[in-house]
């Protein structure tokens, strides 16, 4: 008995003296601060990249942009196409231990279908939603609607990300205060310093799916310990971090800075497999952009090339494109764009007479914080200058710049007359999830276009189920949408990462950098 109680006395202080086993912590920076947690108040791509790490979504979309089940285990559609089932997956709990509940996701989907273009359309198309039981939702359509699961899937701009329906009922119009999710990472409030670091954890009690990942489908397994996303706001010293080592990501590299990384030992560049589109909106609510005439000014002003080589750069990572779709997408089209976005000033003072354009300044935001968005506010300010326009340009940093552009006031009282946009081109594949398509006037997302004609066509092209008719319905929105001036592209980029090789596993979706299947070696 002696030699025993000694023999446990000597392994308890054995035990003592292991060491603790490593975290694996794993540090970035992204391209903005984060400082709205909400992402269905806001669309900006860093809340919904939080969105990610924190929620999980009821379907997801596959490397073949195919909506695929994600917290749904098995669902069902009547032969009518009128009666959805969708039953949840076992073990899917929230953050704070509690079970995910049918009744959860409805409120969900609820407050984000009150918000999001693509989910204020679905619900105008729902009779009712209910829970049949804990696990089940019954969604009945009003009439067949060709694009449920691809709502239900919606991969950008406002996801619908599922959360408690204690969070889920606050109004839509107010950011939640509360980030518990049920997604593979745990957001840490506690260490959560605006303008310095957001720090998630692993959920160590999230069940993945089965399937291997698959861009936002799959199984999403949390194979880091911690992730710390650090503000650095100077695109070279993000850069210097992670060529010393102190960092192990850079969401997005700054295209002049692109030919210094392309040798570096130890870190690897990858540009990015989806295209961006950027973006010119005006405000429809206050002169001069309320006068249709003066929103078809810009679109005749407007240069693309002038927007692509300031702001890009190098030609690998631009094109011009004219489609509202997206070049290469199965919609894309020209239709419409004859003689527009082009330079031809002489057309814009035409318009800009005929709609007897008074001199006053128009008001244009400038982000200025942000590498891709910061030098097209100056292209704007010289080419609307050369058509005529007196412009005041207003520069903030892009959290400032969210909270105005929201501003309904008018530009000189804290609003705004025209605001530049980058936006994924998966977000704007089709009419009903193009964000800027939308022209249900106050539902509208900010610049607020109104034109009955147009939501009368987006509800028929949702409603179509023939693929060629769908199309030919897709260009006439494309060639009105144009006309009426809901908003002009201004050509479309790729952007660019660059990692650390300590790191793998990097999946390459649209619209978010996602940390799930990243592992990262120890030194």
């Amino acid at each position: 008995m002696k030699f025993l109680a000694r023999l446990l006395v000597l392994f308890a202080a054995a035990s003592f003296a292991l060491p603790a086993l490593a975290q694996s912590t794993l540090k970035g920076v992204m391209h903005s601060d984060l400082k709205v947690l909400d992402p269905i108040w806001a669309s900006a791509q860093i809340s919904r990249m939080h969105g990610y790490m924190v929620y999980d979504t009821l379907f997801g979309l596959d490397a073949d942009l195919k909506p695929q089940p994600q917290m749904v285990d098995a669902w069902s559609v009547d032969p009518a196409g009128l009666i959805y089932s969708f039953t949840l997956r076992d073990g899917l709990a929230w953050h704070d231990g509690a079970p995910v509940t049918a009744e959860d996701c409805i409120a969900s989907l609820a407050r984000w279908g009150s918000r999001d273009v693509m989910g204020i359309k679905l619900f105008a198309n729902i009779k009712t939603l209910t829970a049949t039981d804990a696990k089940t939702i019954r969604l009945e359509l009003k009439q067949p609607y060709g694009l449920v699961l691809e709502s239900l899937a919606k991969p950008a701009g406002l996801v619908p990300f599922m959360m408690p329906k204690r969070v889920a009922s606050a109004p839509a119009t107010e950011q939640i205060k509360d980030p518990t999710g049920s997604g593979p990472f745990i957001f840490k409030s506690d260490e959560w310093r605006p303008g310095d670091k957001v720090v998630y954890v692993r959920n160590p009690k999230y069940v993945p799916r089965a399937e291997p990942p698959s861009v936002f489908a799959g199984g999403k397994v949390a194979k880091l310990d911690r992730v710390e996303w650090l503000s650095i706001a100077d695109p070279q010293t993000a850069v210097n971090a992670l060529e010393t080592g102190e960092i192990d990501v850079v969401e997005g590299v700054a295209h002049d800075l692109l030919p210094l990384l392309a040798k570096k030992k130890g870190i690897a560049v990858e540009r990015g497999a989806y295209a961006n589109q950027y973006d010119l909106r005006p405000n429809w609510l206050h002169p001069p952009f309320d006068n249709p005439k003066m929103r078809l000014a810009l679109a005749y002003a407007i240069d693309q090339r002038e927007y692509l080589e300031s702001a890009v750069g190098d030609p690998a990572y631009w094109r011009l494109c004219k489609t509202l779709y997206g070049c290469g997408t199965p919609l894309a089209s020209n239709a419409g764009t004859e003689g527009l976005l082009e330079g031809n000033i002489a057309r814009a003072k035409e318009l800009m007479k005929e709609a007897g354009y008074d001199g006053r300044p128009i008001v244009l935001l400038h982000v200025s914080d942000v590498s891709s968005l910061s030098n097209l506010a100056p292209v704007a300010k010289a080419q609307l200058e050369r058509a005529g326009f007196k412009v005041d340009m207003r520069s903030a940093d892009w959290q400032t710049h969210l909270s105005r552009v929201l501003r309904k006031e008018p530009p000189e009282d804290r609003g705004w007359n025209v605001t530049l946009s980058s936006t994924g081109v998966i977000d704007m594949v089709n009419p009903v999830t193009s964000l800027f398509l939308n022209a249900a006037c106050e539902k509208a997302s900010a610049g607020w276009p109104c034109d009955a004609k147009l939501e009368e066509m987006r509800d028929a092209f949702a409603r179509e189920t023939d693929a060629v008719r769908r199309k030919a319905i897709a260009e006439e929105i494309q060639v009105r949408a144009l006309q009426i001036g809901t908003h002009f592209p201004l050509g479309e980029w790729f952007g660019a990462s660059a990692v650390s090789t300590r790191t793998s596993g990097w999946l390459r979706p649209p619209s978010a950098m996602v940390f799930w299947n990243v592992t990262r070696a120890q030194r």
